[in-house]
């Protein structure tokens, strides 16, 4: 715990040279059972006003769409990317047709189709076991049709088999502004990508947003835990 306040008393010491780069949803957003539904308390959005006039950059790195994850967030001056770095990536859009076309063969209740990939949701299956057999076996069918298919928070995410994901969406943001220290706080598998871009910066502070859901790996890869969106507000309030 002491070497990760030093690493966050050394970030704010120089908000010029660093970046604040944070998850949405179970991040800045409680996680709702209606993705649609969820919203960032006005609290945080102060804080990351706040942060945006003091940070050289604060950005939210998403699955969701960039528009949707600007929607939730509520602060139009923040920078998104959203789909898991894939807005970066023109040729993702060639997937597009062929990524829908498949998930229109899916016989499920609560599915996200967003631009460039699509979510098959089980938050509110009343069997979460046998929800997980089927989504396995709709997996399989993807990775045959060459879709990557990955889970998550009560999701399965199918998106083009591309060299995209939050870790590359963080190299490029900090390359075009020149800057070698940053944060990213994320609470899902997605997001250990993101804290192995921090490897190898000046200064990258890896934070988790624990919770039962959340894969092990990404609390053991963190240099600090917090247990809650609002635990994480108070860490950004210091800052």
């Amino acid at each position: 715990m002491a070497d990760a306040i030093d690493l966050l008393r050394r970030l704010a010491s120089e908000p010029a040279r660093a970046a604040i780069l944070l998850d949405v949803d179970g991040v800045l957003a409680p996680i709702v059972d209606v993705p649609h539904e969820a919203e960032v308390p006005a609290e945080t959005r102060t804080q990351l006003r706040r942060l945006h006039g003091r940070f050289a950059l604060v950005a939210c790195i998403s699955g969701r769409a960039g528009t949707d994850a600007r929607r939730v967030v509520g602060i139009e001056e923040l920078v998104y990317v959203g789909e898991h770095g894939l807005e970066l990536v023109p040729e993702a859009a060639e997937w597009r047709d062929r990524l829908h076309r498949f998930s229109e063969t899916i016989d499920w209740e609560d599915v996200e189709r967003k631009p460039l990939t699509v979510t098959f949701h089980y938050r509110r299956a009343e069997d979460e076991a046998e929800a997980l057999r089927l989504l396995e076996a709709i997996a399989t069918r993807a990775r045959a049709e060459g879709l990557v298919a990955r889970f998550g928070r009560k999701v399965l995410e199918l998106r083009p088999p591309l060299a995209a994901d939050k870790g590359t969406a963080i190299t490029h943001l900090l390359a075009e502004r020149n800057l070698r220290r940053a944060l990213f706080a994320g609470d899902d598998s997605t997001d250990l990508d993101a804290f192995r871009a921090l490897e190898g910066l000046e200064l990258g502070v890896a934070v988790a947003v624990a919770s039962p859901e959340g894969p092990k790996e990404l609390r053991e890869a963190a240099d600090l835990v917090v247990g809650s969106p609002a635990e994480l507000l108070e860490l950004l309030s210091s800052l």
